[in-house]
């Protein structure tokens, strides 16, 4: 958690405080970092909320052809004033907006001092925030429409136990690529320190609540709670189907323009879908905390109505999950599971294994790195897992097309020439529209597919409904199975499956080049395969028997 520092304390400037009276020196420890104000269009900024009013004077000018009437012209000299006054505002407010990374000078000694990202602002009074770098845990880039238009960004830094968002450090608006640059020199120190040392992993943020509709159960829980609704009335004698309600519900529904009423009902269905995401979110993860309660011991707790509190032995912690379904891919959210032993059955594990909720990427990415005390294997270079071959990606499509687009293509055909010629029509557009999503399906699951060794990591990464990249103790894995079929046996590949006493007990690397799967496996886990390799000897020599 962020907060103010005590004058005296090192990097700090008294005369920032709270106050008036000269500036003491700095601490000699420290480094004289210059202090960097905000971009200067940050003031622009200030000004986008006149163009609600004065796009309405414009369209009232335009009706009128000109004519403007007293009300109006009151309009616009109130706009000017606040124009005025606020303008004013930011101009100070930008003026008196500072920051800075103060850094311990080499060669003396600092007492242990760290550095720290400091912030100075105020209008009247003067506050100076000063949090230690290796504190910071997430720093996130945000830019409305206007902040686009302007070429800035609004940069976030977030700190350990941060999660209502009130250390939060915020400056508004930085250009662009100055924020990358700030971001890349903060995260550059979290990554390397804060894995290591500090106990709170991860505590929850609220601001992850818009990724709590971009799950299954944004469409999935309204037919579950449906179906267990159902079952309870169905248990207590009554048919809901014969609830006069529920008749002319659907009546109505059938006389109705089918082209309103379906994405009407569509849309109540992802309102109310949502709605329940989030309910479930809020009562899962309440008061979530993940931490290092002693060097040991990792302990996850969370939950409002259904408290729920799951340690996990640092010798039984086998490695960890990055999971990205599809829709929250696509938000850029991502959660993280751990694979460990001692969780139960597999349906308990998947309770259990949770280590954070649906959240953006690179707080996973760090979670997972504080899980496993280093940074979690490739997620500074992605592209260094190993591709896999381009028949892999003939197979995806193959099987799209055999799977997917034929059957439905050959039912609604059928139909059609059996009964109307209008489901002739609909086999031809279900034909083409599943045809383009099966090969973009398929193109997505390729591209998502990779495997490589990070130190003492076995990484594999696959999917694309759920694209899971995980990180596996090479020292864990206790067996490799090999599985084929004959389309992958004529097709050279095979399946490499990860045996290991923990998680989903295997893990497993589709579509390997048959050549290469058992010197990958050996090289990952050495002692298991050597005795059933069969090494080629000798080339004879000519002339000899």
């Amino acid at each position: 958690m962020s907060t103010p520092r005590e004058p005296g304390a090192p990097g700090t400037d008294p005369g920032a405080s709270a106050g008036s009276g000269p500036a003491a020196p700095p601490d000699a420890s420290f480094e004289e970092t210059p202090w960097r104000r905000l971009d200067p269009r940050t003031l622009l900024v200030h000004c986008g909320w006149m163009a609600a009013p004065l796009g309405s004077l414009a369209l009232t000018a335009l009706a009128t052809g000109g004519r403007i009437n007293t009300e109006a012209w009151i309009t616009l000299a109130a706009i000017s004033a606040s124009f005025a006054v606020l303008t004013t505002l930011g101009l100070i407010r930008w003026a008196r907006t500072e920051f800075r990374i103060t850094v311990p000078r080499r060669g003396e000694g600092t007492g242990g001092a760290s550095p720290t990202f400091d912030v100075r602002s105020g209008l009247l009074t003067r506050r100076l925030r000063s949090v230690p770098l290796h504190r910071i845990r997430t720093v996130d880039l945000t830019a409305t429409p206007v902040h686009r238009v302007l070429g800035v960004t609004v940069l976030r830094a977030g700190t350990a136990g941060s999660g209502d968002g009130s250390s939060e450090l915020s400056l508004e608006a930085l250009a662009v690529r100055e924020a990358e640059r700030l971001r890349t020199e903060l995260l550059a120190y979290a990554d390397a320190e804060a894995i290591a040392n500090d106990p709170v992993v991860a505590r929850i943020n609220w601001r992850w609540l818009r990724y709590a509709p971009l799950t299954f159960w944004v469409i999935g829980g309204v037919f579950v709670a449906a179906g267990g609704a159902y079952r309870a009335l169905d248990g207590i004698g009554i048919e809901a189907w014969k609830l006069g309600f529920v008749q002319r519900a659907f009546t109505e529904f059938g006389a109705s323009a089918l082209w309103l009423t379906i994405p009407a009902a569509l849309m109540v269905i992802l309102a109310l879908g949502s709605v329940g995401a989030v309910v479930l979110y809020v009562e899962n993860w309440w008061s979530y905390c993940l931490e290092w309660t002693d060097s040991r011991t990792l302990r996850v707790r969370r939950g409002l109505l259904t408290t729920r509190a799951v340690t996990i032995e640092r010798a039984r912690l086998r490695g960890v999950v990055l999971r990205e379904p599809l829709l929250l891919r696509a938000g850029g959210g991502a959660l993280v599971r751990a694979v460990a032993g001692g969780l139960g059955n597999r349906e308990e594990n998947r309770k259990r294994s949770g280590l954070l909720p649906p959240a953006p990427r690179a707080e996973a990415l760090r979670v997972a790195g504080g899980t496993l005390r280093s940074p979690f294997p490739g997620s500074a270079a992605p592209a260094a897992l190993t591709p896999h071959p381009r028949v892999a990606l003939r197979r995806r499509r193959v099987r799209g097309l055999l799977f997917v687009v034929l059957p439905g293509t050959a039912v609604l055909a059928g139909l059609g020439a059996a009964f109307t010629p209008v489901l002739l029509h609909c086999a031809w557009i279900y034909a083409l529209v599943t045809t383009a999503l099966s090969l973009w399906l398929a193109r997505d699951a390729y591209r998502n597919l990779g495997h490589g060794l990070d130190g003492p990591y076995l990484v594999a990464r696959s999917g694309t409904f759920s694209r899971d990249t995980v990180a596996l103790q090479r020292d864990a894995i206790a067996a490799w199975t090999f599985s084929t079929s004959p389309f992958t046996r004529r097709a050279g590949l095979v399946t490499l499956t990860a045996a290991v006493a923990a998680g989903e007990d295997g893990y497993r690397i589709p579509d390997l080049p048959a050549a290469d799967a058992p010197g990958f496996a050996t090289t990952a886990a050495p002692g298991i395969l050597e005795e059933f390799l069969v090494h080629p000897g000798p080339a004879p020599v000519p002339g000899q028997r």
